[in-house]
């Protein structure tokens, strides 16, 4: 899922963002395995840059859906807004083999800028280059 780009945050967008947050760690707390409230939390804690928070709730996406692409992906993400390239550049390999193919957004994910640049993303290049090729051949 796209997530808010670089731009800086108004006042009152992080006013209206503390708001949702607050809200869905109310409704989170009351059910925690409501997977939707989780996804929307994990955005929202991205937006406001709590990268650490943003980890926690993928952490527990992935427990919840852990054959789901698209948790994967977003767990890679929150790895790579860690500190965690290795890793995130793991969890994008498992999004890709359960089928994650959105790879134009992950080559300009803001979540993913530093990422790119590392050393372990060549195999996901790689990989993604093949995936290519096969269904060119198709």
């Amino acid at each position: 899922m796209p997530k808010q780009d670089d731009r800086k945050l108004s006042r009152r967008q992080e006013r209206d963002l503390d708001v949702e947050i607050d809200f869905l760690e109310a409704l989170v707390r009351r059910a925690p395995d409501y997977v939707e409230a989780l996804q929307v939390l994990g955005d929202d804690y991205s937006d406001r840059g709590r990268a650490g928070d943003g980890l926690k709730v993928d952490e527990r996406l992935l427990q919840l859906r852990p054959d789901d692409a698209n948790v994967r992906f977003n767990y890679a993400c929150s790895l790579a807004l860690n500190g965690q390239p290795e890793l995130a550049c793991t969890e994008i390999d498992r999004a890709i083999d359960l089928g994650y193919r959105d790879f134009k957004w992950l080559q300009r994910d803001p979540d993913l800028a530093a990422l790119r640049k590392h050393a372990s993303f060549k195999k996901v290049r790689a990989k993604i280059r093949a995936l290519n090729a096969a269904v060119a051949k198709g």
